[in-house]
């Protein structure tokens, strides 16, 4: 017959473990959410800076941009380095859908500035039409891209695809918006870098649902563009081809 030390009844100790882990579940996700919040709200500031871009001359666009580094992108660059600070000490999947579409936003708004002709250093200065590629994103923000030997924060491909749709869709509205502003050359340059990015889309394979999903919806921005780029042509506004 079995004694009394083996009824059965579980050990205290048990719950106890049970009960802590909970609790250190509850404490990170609710600083992780304060720290997403934080991130957010810059985000928001930067992209309203961004917004003006609409009714700015190609011409004038240098201290806009200069503001958006220093008011807008340079806070968005502080948080995320909290942001990668803290979340680094857990595993990655476990929590990065709680950041994950603040960092494509934030890699976002690096993208359109370094586009527009503004990110530059001293080794190179800022271009239109420049493309920052992924790794020189994690330079920006000073934290590792798609890291595959150990488990911390990092700026993963599909966060860049991501980004990189949503830049599509700001320059469409942008190729649109700088026909008003009398900057048909503007226009005609966001329609060829649009078309060449949908192009390089293709040679994808992609197995992320909401990347492929966004990637499709890119062919509605060439072809809003294209719309422009031929109502041009009708009316002869196109420049020369030299």
């Amino acid at each position: 017959m079995a004694s009394d030390n083996s009824s059965g009844v579980i050990e205290p100790a048990i719950w106890e473990y049970l009960k802590a882990h909970g609790e250190e579940e509850i404490e990170v996700g609710d600083k992780l959410h304060h720290i997403s919040a934080a991130l957010n709200r810059k985000i928001s500031t930067c992209q309203g800076l961004l917004s003006r871009i609409h009714s700015t001359p190609s011409s004038k666009l240098a201290p806009l941009l200069k503001q958006i580094e220093e008011t807008g992108i340079q806070p968005e660059i502080e948080s995320v380095a909290e942001l990668a600070e803290f979340a680094s000490n857990y595993p990655y999947y476990k929590y990065n859908q709680k950041w994950s579409r603040n960092v494509q936003s934030v890699v976002s708004t690096i993208l359109l500035t370094a586009w527009l002709g503004g990110m530059g250093t001293e080794s190179r200065p800022g271009e239109v039409g420049r493309l920052l590629t992924l790794e020189e994103i994690g330079e920006t923000l000073k934290v590792p891209t798609n890291l595959k030997d150990r488990d911390a924060f990092h700026i993963t491909v599909e966060e860049y695809l991501l980004a990189l749709t949503d830049i599509t869709e700001e320059l469409s509205r942008l190729a649109m918006n700088s026909v008003t502003l009398g900057d048909v050359a503007l226009t005609v340059r966001i329609s060829g870098f649009i078309k060449d990015l949908f192009a390089g889309f293709q040679l994808l394979n992609l197995k992320n649902d909401i990347v492929r999903k966004r990637v499709d919806a890119v062919k509605y921005h060439v072809k809003k563009v294209e719309d422009v780029i031929y109502d041009l042509s009708l009316r002869n506004l196109l420049p020369k081809a030299e």
